[in-house]
């Protein structure tokens, strides 16, 4: 199981390194590089848009990459959205800007990072899915959660990168060509990443399944939908809250703290750090909890505690002491990392072994759409228009949709993954 833990870990954090250094040279950069004619407010909100195009596009990864993970393997698939969002990666860091090529620039922007969001799509399922399906029962929650801790750790190396980078050049410089540098060495991760995974196995449980399998067997996505539509939107709706506070704090804040609040941007780089270092160990609590306390439970606490932090974050943050952002960043990211430790052996448990890739990936995608798009995106208007604690509301919203789908939900924990998923409304 460690083996297995540290591929699906590196691999992850490979995977997410990737995604997660464009949300933040989004918040950084972009608006200027790609988008100048805008102006500020305009082109931030236009590059806000970009980040959120990926996580519509990982719905449809989902899909496509949860069709050949559902039929082909879990292996086969992993090294494919890698190698995918390896080449879309390091295409972006050599892209020119608007200044060079005029639209082309942002529109080949948009379209690579199409192709992000559909290797993230497919991504998150298969590693979530090479832990649990391995794993022994007692112990599912807290392996499984090495998935999404690959992904808190990914964005401690994004910042930490463009945090060096920073601070060995200029504003200047590093507007200019220093964000690059980030995407361009990437690639020595995916080779990395593509070395570890072409040495790992197959999951019992798919080798299982595939030696039952039947001709006549439908497509993976049909059968999922027809068959558990209601566990894949309650579990999307489920995870919401982590989504809507982990990318808050990713994407958002990061912008927030040096272009509004005027904050020097190593410190907010370096905030975002150990906000996200406090992300992983809360993921870490958070499957190992699940473990003893079921996964329902744990993720019923998160959603519950995310209520009032929502309402109290930016009325702290708009003191706008240096302090008060670290701990606004902190707290974020610890309620936001609870449910992440939740997400790989609750949504593993919900679905049957012939479509569980589809549907899992779907349902993580569908809570990535409305809760790590969504919130980004609006945020800056929102404030602007209404202010912090408006926004503020609009998160607590989300944490009680969290709430409501979680308790319509059944505890997952004592499942075998070789069983046949029981539809909501049945007794366990």
């Amino acid at each position: 199981m460690r083996k297995v833990a540290a591929a699906s870990f590196m691999g992850t954090v490979i995977e997410f390194y990737d995604f997660g250094i464009y949300a933040t040279a989004a918040a950084l950069v972009f608006a200027d590089t790609f988008f100048p004619a805008l102006g500020e407010h305009a082109g931030t909100v236009v590059s806000y848009a970009t980040l959120g195009v990926a996580f519509v596009a990982r719905p449809l990864g989902s899909i496509l990459f949860g069709h050949f993970g559902d039929r082909l393997g879990r292996k086969r698939t992993l090294i494919a959205t890698m190698s995918i969002m390896g080449a879309a990666t390091v295409l972006i860091g050599l892209l020119p800007t608007a200044a060079a090529i005029g639209i082309v620039a942002p529109v080949t922007l948009v379209v690579l990072r199409i192709a992000q969001g559909l290797a993230a799509g497919g991504e998150w399922a298969g590693a979530a899915l090479f832990t649990s399906e391995h794993s022994p029962q007692a112990r599912r929650g807290f392996w499984a959660m090495f998935t999404n801790l690959g992904g808190a750790f990914a964005n401690i190396l994004a910042l930490g990168t463009f945090l060096i980078t920073g601070l060995y050049m200029s504003d200047e410089t590093f507007a200019a060509w220093g964000w690059r540098l980030p995407f361009v060495l990437s690639i020595l991760l995916v080779v990395v990443g593509l070395f570890i995974r072409l040495r790992i196995e197959e999951t019992p449980a798919f080798a299982a399944a595939a030696k039952h399998r039947r001709g006549s067997d439908g497509l993976p996505f049909k059968d999922a939908v027809v068959h558990q539509w209601k566990e894949i939107l309650l579990g999307a709706g489920s995870l919401v809250m982590a989504f809507s506070l982990g990318y808050i704090g990713i994407a958002f804040l990061t912008n927030y703290g040096t272009a509004t609040l005027g904050l020097p941007r190593p410190q907010v780089l370096g905030a975002g750090m150990f906000g996200n270092l406090l992300n992983c160990l809360a993921i870490i609590a958070g499957g190992m909890l699940t473990d003893r306390f079921g996964r329902r439970r744990v993720l019923l606490i998160a959603n519950i505690v995310g209520i009032p932090w929502a309402l109290a974050l930016f009325p702290l943050l708009d003191t706008g002491a240096l302090g008060a952002f670290w701990l606004g960043m902190s707290v974020t990211f610890l309620i936001a990392g609870v449910g992440f430790g939740v997400a790989g052996s609750f949504l593993s448990e919900l679905f049957h072994t012939r479509y569980r890739y589809t549907a899992a990936g779907l349902s993580y995608s569908l809570a990535g759409v409305l809760g790590g798009a969504v919130p980004p995106l609006v945020a800056a208007t929102v404030i602007s228009s209404y202010g912090g604690f408006v926004f503020g509301v609009l998160l607590a919203a989300y944490c009680l949709v969290g709430l409501i789908c979680t308790l319509a939900l059944r505890e997952t924990r004592h499942r075998e993954l070789t069983e046949p998923a029981l539809p909501v409304g049945e007794a366990a």
